[in-house]
């Protein structure tokens, strides 16, 4: 199996993409390969720095980096030669079978929908988020912001994506998927979620188990919930807070401590055609190391054939 990584995506890139690299590097059986996908010259230098053998990875020069504050589709069209760009062409051409990056998170779903492109059956690929439970486990997120406004069967979608994903990627058996809402009762929500609430219900698609509210989004009633972008963007990135003002607070607990992006590594963009992986902006060695093991298990469990079947 051939790994992509942008090297150049990411706050503190190429060193931080890199020392990922090399972490990462430990854990991929023989039969993987990283390619690091960028300023090769950048990334050969901080290997040699940190005594280790730029022979052990497969490199893809570019000369171009698609910047965190451009407009995607224009920078994905007017930069052929980014490493984003390169990355979803060799991913499209099966030189490597998974790409991942903590650069241009618009960028990244641009390229997936350019190159790879949807799973013929989903009208909306989704990111997904893990937030942690607080008797242990976690609970998947979708969507987290590639989609702000949604239609009903959208969010239906969403539901058998992250059923999929949370069986296949970390061994969830029979996932419960909820309906992020403002109660638990069936008629209680936006006009949105009054209509998605009964498709979920009668669509047997997966193990639908009502409503949960915000409270609920660390507890143990649910695996996967499903929301609009906009609402689970909004969630996502209150939780994330939590973890910076323990920090800040110098207070120091398991349950928060499992809030750290770092763990899980990336949001996989659930619904095309190949694993892709978005890493957070300010993605550190650990989060880049865990980015690519996770596009390595999306590729090793088959998730995307499983999608594929599903959306026949």
């Amino acid at each position: 199996m051939k790994i992509g990584l942008d090297i150049m995506g990411g706050d503190y890139a190429p060193k931080a993409t890199v020392l990922g690299a090399i972490a990462a590097y430990s854990e991929l059986s023989p039969s993987d390969t990283l390619v690091l996908i960028g300023d090769k010259d950048a990334a050969t230098a901080i290997l040699r720095e940190n005594d280790f053998n730029p022979d052990h990875f497969e490199y893809v020069h570019t000369t171009e980096v698609i910047g965190m504050g451009e407009h995607p589709t224009k920078a994905v069209v007017q930069k052929p030669n980014s490493s984003i760009s390169v990355g979803f062409q060799l991913l499209k051409e099966g030189n490597i079978q998974a790409f991942s990056s903590a650069g241009n998170t618009g960028a990244m779903l641009v390229g997936s929908l350019f190159s790879v492109k949807a799973i013929p059956g989903v009208q909306r690929p989704a990111m997904t988020a893990i937030c942690p439970k607080i008797k242990g486990g976690f609970n998947i997120l979708l969507d987290v912001g590639a989609n702000a406004d949604c239609k009903p069967e959208v969010l239906v979608q969403f539901g058998v994506l992250g059923s999929l994903f949370a069986e296949s990627v970390y061994g969830v058996q029979n996932p419960r998927v909820a309906l992020m809402n403002i109660g638990e009762e069936e008629e209680k929500g936006n006009i949105l979620c009054q209509a998605t609430y009964p498709l979920m219900k009668e669509s047997g698609l997966f193990n639908f188990v009502g409503n949960v509210e915000g409270r609920d989004l660390f507890s143990d009633g649910s695996d996967v919930i499903v929301s609009d972008g906009f609402t689970g963007n909004v969630m996502l990135k209150m939780a994330e807070s939590f973890y910076v003002v323990t920090l800040k607070k110098g207070f120091k607990d398991e349950f928060f401590d499992r809030f750290n992006y770092e763990q899980y590594g990336g949001s996989p963009i659930l619904g095309v055609n190949a694993p892709v992986v978005v890493g957070h902006g300010i993605s550190t060695p650990l989060a880049i190391k865990n980015m690519v093991l996770l596009s390595k298990n999306m590729v090793d469990t088959g998730l995307v054939d499983k999608i594929k079947q599903a959306f026949q």
